[in-house]
């Protein structure tokens, strides 16, 4: 009895519950209520935008010369130390000239007899016991003699070819050089010269006299302002990259040496007074541009055409009007005609 009595009263539950479920789907299925999403907005309005871009590049003087090793000789005498100021023609390095590679002695030799003749002759000729002829033959000996030995001398004495600040000594005394190796670095670096490579998507943003910002990682704070000096005409085959050279003001300190990795700030274009929208508000659909645009709380897709951009904020070429309230953030959750709710 109690048995049954208990499958009665479970069977009448089940059937309350069937009607009571059944009830509110209807419910939901008569009074649906559409989806209103929360997004940010922003004013579509004019301003000034400019693209920058930064390269990185190695420090120069603005004159700078590498003394090499013409001849592999013994190093026999060091003249200067790093950071000496040297004037152009001051010996730097002397070699030992008696080494199997150095000609200096017996050019030496050569010079000193020529000119001896040179002389001789000049004083026959005075007196009218030699003829021009002769004297232009022994003056020729002469001038290839002396140029013989300035070569050789040139080999054993090395030299400034400019004024500057003696910036990298890599020789020391007694030790063999090699042909081609350097020996000494010396720059002008009252200014400086920062060669940094642009792609070939940049280089025809870039002008000679434009000015840019120069700064160390190191000491990013430090900023000098410079100017572009030179840009090669062609690309290097390996990198497909353009040389750019900006010449800048050293601080007082000489606190930017050569050899110093630093970096240029170019700005790459620029408009004023342009449409702009922040980079959210814009949504990407296959090549497609749109953005969702807001009114009476409904959000209504509209096609634009970009301009330029600085990563945050992009040129608005057409589609826009100024003044316009554009979705920014919650805009990827939008369709055509989905009611939002502003929360700024």
């Amino acid at each position: 009895m109690k048995k049954n009595i208990g499958i009665v009263v479970s069977s009448f539950f089940m059937f309350l519950l069937l009607f009571v479920g059944c009830g509110k789907k209807e419910a939901n299925d008569n009074n649906s209520i559409q989806e209103i999403v929360p997004i940010q907005t922003t004013i579509v309005e004019r301003k000034d935008i400019n693209v920058s871009k930064t390269f990185t590049g190695t420090l120069e003087g603005e004159e700078q010369a590498n003394i090499i090793a013409k001849i592999p000789e013994r190093v026999i005498g060091i003249k200067v130390k790093v950071g000496d100021y040297v004037n152009a023609g001051q010996l730097l390095i002397e070699l030992d000239k008696s080494g199997a590679s150095s000609q200096y002695f017996q050019a030496e030799a050569a010079f000193i007899n020529a000119e001896r003749d040179f002389k001789r002759m000049e004083t026959l000729f005075a007196e009218g016991a030699i003829s021009q002829q002769m004297l232009d033959g022994v003056q020729t000996q002469f001038k290839v003699a002396k140029a013989n030995f300035e070569a050789a001398k040139s080999t054993v004495e090395l030299t400034s070819p400019i004024s500057g600040v003696v910036t990298a000594l890599n020789i020391n005394i007694g030790d063999l050089t090699q042909v081609g190796m350097p020996l000494i670095v010396v720059a002008n670096i009252n200014r400086m010269k920062l060669v940094f490579r642009v792609g070939e998507a940049d280089v025809s943003s870039l002008s000679v006299g434009q000015t840019v910002e120069i700064f160390s990682e190191s000491k990013p704070s430090l900023i000098q302002s410079g100017k572009i000096l030179q840009i090669s005409k062609s690309a290097d085959i390996q990198s497909r990259s353009f040389e750019v050279k900006a010449l800048f003001n050293n601080t007082s300190d000489r606190w930017f040496k050569p050899g110093m990795f630093c970096r240029a700030k170019a700005n790459l274009n620029s408009q004023t007074g342009s449409l702009i929208i922040p980079n959210t508000a814009i949504i990407y659909e296959a090549e497609r541009k749109g953005v969702f645009v807001i009114n009476n709380k409904i959000a209504k897709y509209r096609l634009v055409e970009t301009g330029i951009t600085d990563g945050i904020i992009t040129e608005v070429v057409s589609g826009l009007n100024e003044g316009e309230i554009v979705a920014t953030i919650g805009a990827n959750n939008l369709k055509d005609g989905t009611n939002v709710h502003v929360a700024n």
